[in-house]
């Protein structure tokens, strides 16, 4: 043997066993996807800066929404909600749509095989049939036919981990529906209480008012009471008659609101608990930062997105490799129904065929170079979306410390403006001012009572912001 055909022999070996290796490495071409680093904070931070966190065992985030939400009208309003919610079925639907997709991509894995048979006759004159020699005319085949396309670098099985990926974040999509829709029905609920507080604050407003302006139209009458202390006492009494239609078509309309969340046409809903704006819990459990990277359905389903997207550098990558396609079919056939499936009338073939990608513009490149941009894309938004659920938290914790001190303020501020009204109409009484400061301090009561309402509500709205920031309410 010649020196060049030693060389020649020894590169169709390494030749031979580069591709063998590359063969027990089937699907090996794809990146291992590896959790992005994202530095969490110690502590969450809380009103005027304090760090703030608690046993990860007992995190608000980890309990029941009934846990959460005693009232009784409104758990079962978000029973009928997480029962009917369109929301909540349409996310169930493509969760379904996902699974399908799952089945299809993961098809490609296997051979196919196909059946099928064809056949024809006729029935001939005597004619013809004399001539022939042969009546009736036949004819029929029978054949079976494979095909399959081996995964020898893994891009079918990358195209099946990235539809397994989809699904998943579909899945994790449909916890953030039930989430978000837990915290729509408990703000609808504390908005429809806070507005059913302000139109009785408003209605015994009116009441009182009008009493008032009977009261000084007999003194304006007798002469004991100008003709202006009756205009200003209207002035208070148009303006309790104003604000009842307004707050009761923000009823009307809130109800509707609810009834869409239900699943239901516009109509009235149950809202008479005395109790659901009640101040909120004291030292309410928070957890660690950390764990809002496992329990946050929004950071489930962005990490799945990107775990998608890294399948599909593998997908891209494999393009640069050639692919094997092998078909095989057989049959059997004869011009007469009785040698049909006569072996003798068999036929075999098969065929192979093994394409190189050489020159395509770019294309190939283009698209791994785009798959790897659109994983970094995913990366971004993934560490985008932990540092936005960090935010959401804190600025909850913020709120349910800030509107709790608003709410006790606002309280002050109505004890005093009712105290101070008290004073007015004594003071008016006895002659010792005129009725513009009864007016003046009628007015301040009234708002302060309504913004009082509004502190409760956005106190309880705290807790739902902060029950939905920790990742409660899709368990």
């Amino acid at each position: 043997m010649t020196p060049f055909t030693q060389s020649f022999s020894l590169r169709k070996a390494s030749a031979a066993t580069l591709m063998f290796a590359a063969l027990l490495t089937t699907g090996c071409l794809g990146p291992k996807y590896k959790r992005p680093d994202v530095q969490a904070p110690p502590a969450f931070r809380g009103a005027d800066n304090a760090e703030i966190s608690s046993d990860p065992k007992a995190s608000l985030g980890d309990q029941q929404w009934s846990a959460v939400f005693r009232e009784p009208e409104l758990q079962q309003l978000i029973t009928q909600a997480l029962t009917a919610n369109y929301d909540i079925r349409i996310a169930a639907q493509r969760v379904l749509e996902a699974q399908s997709q799952v089945k299809i991509t993961r098809a490609a894995q296997f051979p196919t095989l196909n059946a099928g048979g064809s056949g024809a006759g006729a029935y001939l004159p005597n004619s013809l049939s004399n001539t022939l020699g042969e009546n009736p005319l036949a004819f029929g085949s029978f054949n079976l036919s494979a095909a399959w396309t081996p995964d020898f670098w893994g891009q079918y099985r990358k195209q099946t981990e990235a539809a397994r990926d989809q699904m998943l974040a579909q899945q994790w999509a449909q916890k953030a529906v039930r989430m978000t829709l837990v915290g729509q029905v408990a703000t609808s609920y504390f908005t429809l209480r806070s507005l059913d507080e302000q139109l009785l604050i408003a209605r015994n407003t009116l009441k009182a008012r009008q009493d008032s302006v009977d009261l000084t139209r007999k003194l304006s009458d007798g002469g004991r009471a100008p003709i202006s202390d009756l205009r200003q006492a209207e002035q208070l009494l148009y303006t309790a008659q104003a604000t009842i239609p307004q707050l009761e078509q923000q009823r009307d309309q809130q109800e509707n609101a609810m009834r869409l969340l239900l699943g239901q046409t516009p109509g009235t809903v149950v809202h008479t608990d005395k109790e659901a704006l009640a101040p909120i819990p004291e030292s309410l459990p928070v957890g660690i930062p950390s764990q809002l990277l496992e329990r946050r359905p929004d950071i489930q389903q962005a990490e799945a997105q990107l775990m998608a997207a890294n399948a599909q550098v593998g997908v891209a990558r494999a393009q640069f490799f050639p692919s094997l396609s092998l078909s095989a079919s057989a049959g059997l056939g004869g011009n007469d129904w009785n040698n049909l499936f006569d072996p003798s009338g068999h036929t075999v073939y098969g065929i192979g065929s093994l394409a190189q990608p050489i020159f395509a513009g770019g294309k190939i490149k283009g698209n791994y170079e785009l798959s790897k941009q659109q994983k970094e894309e995913m990366v971004l938004t993934y560490q985008k979306t932990i540092l936005g659920a960090f935010r959401d938290v804190s600025n909850a914790l913020i709120a349910t410390n800030k509107q709790k001190q608003m709410r006790e303020a606002q309280q002050k501020l109505v004890d005093a403006a009712q105290d101070a009204s008290r004073l007015a109409r004594m003071r008016y009484q006895a002659g010792a001012t005129t009725y513009l400061e009864v007016l003046t301090n009628d007015t301040n009561l009234f708002s302060a009572q309504l913004n009082l309402i509004n502190a409760e509500q956005s106190e309880a709205l705290s807790l739902v912001q902060l029950y939905q920031a920790l990742g409660g309410g899709w368990q």
